[in-house]
């Protein structure tokens, strides 16, 4: 109890999170979350709020750090047949994104990727001001995570890739960023259902842990797309992987990596907030 007297000090508990990902958001009593305001200036003084993002800059890290580390031990192995394959290379990357979503969810709603930050941002479920905050930790957390793995085997990482993401021979750019779009919208489709507190209420006896379908969206979405781009659907992962191993190959489809993510959770908040929810409708009745 004295560490929780002395995070409601510290001002932890001030402003709590707009969009709880996890077991927070099993709720029986369905309440209707007002929208964040776009600028929450009062969030500058809160712990809470610099807590959030050290948890996302921690969890990116550690998500770059251990599907990289597979992909170079995958791509490094002459016999395929004996590594994890592109379904264990999946594996990781849905693994990965259950576990991290299930220990972050309460401290910063377990986002962990700026596509997913900017659906909840347009859907007002945060503020711009911690949405930038978010973005920035993440990138820099996925640079971090990517320079370790570059540490610890200089030599595979430059031969095999460094892990970064560019549009496979046999397709196009345009292929790129379609296949972008849309498995980034299933992503943030899926995060937008799995915390829906209205859904929560509805299906409370249903037990059901919101980062189990976040983490098994993100593993199909691999098994799909790894042929075609390596799968981006996480802007900050791109960036981090391509800013590490730094060549042209990173960099000429960078923007692939951006523009389509940002496209597909933009369509994903427009979905699910207007045609799902119908929210705007609502506040006119």
């Amino acid at each position: 109890m004295e560490g929780k007297d002395e995070d409601v000090k510290l001002g932890a508990n001030k402003f709590t999170e707009k969009q709880p990902i996890g077991t927070s958001a099993q709720s029986k009593n369905y309440v209707e979350s007002p929208p964040a305001p776009l600028f929450e200036p009062g969030e500058l003084k809160s712990w809470s709020f610099y807590r959030a993002g050290i948890a996302e800059f921690t969890a990116t890290f550690l998500f770059l750090y251990i599907t990289i580390l597979t992909v170079i031990g995958y791509s490094r192995t002459p016999n395929k047949c004996a590594t994890v394959g592109t379904q264990g290379i999946a594996w990781a990357f849905g693994g990965m994104i259950f576990a991290l979503v299930y220990c972050t969810a309460g401290i910063s709603g377990g986002h962990i990727n700026p596509a997913v930050t900017f659906g909840l941002l347009l859907a007002r479920k945060l503020s711009l001001t911690r949405a930038l905050f978010y973005i920035i930790a993440q990138v820099l957390g996925a640079i971090v995570g990517a320079g370790v793995v570059k540490g610890f085997q200089p030599g595979p990482y430059e031969l095999l890739g460094g892990g970064a993401n560019v549009v496979n021979h046999g397709y196009t750019k345009g292929d790129g960023l379609g296949a972008e779009i849309i498995g980034t919208f299933v992503l943030v489709y899926t995060v937008f259902s799995a915390t829906d507190a209205k859904r929560s209420a509805r299906d409370s006896h249903v037990p059901i842990l919101a980062p189990l379908p976040i983490g098994f969206a993100v593993f199909l979405v691999h098994l799909a797309t790894i042929p075609i781009t390596g799968t981006g659907i996480n802007p900050a992962r791109s960036l981090g992987a391509a800013i590490i191993f730094n060549k042209d190959a990173a960099w000429d489809d960078q923007w692939i990596f951006w523009v389509g993510p940002f496209i597909g959770a933009a369509l994903a908040a427009i979905y699910h907030q207007i045609v799902i929810r119908a929210i705007p409708f609502k506040a006119r009745e």
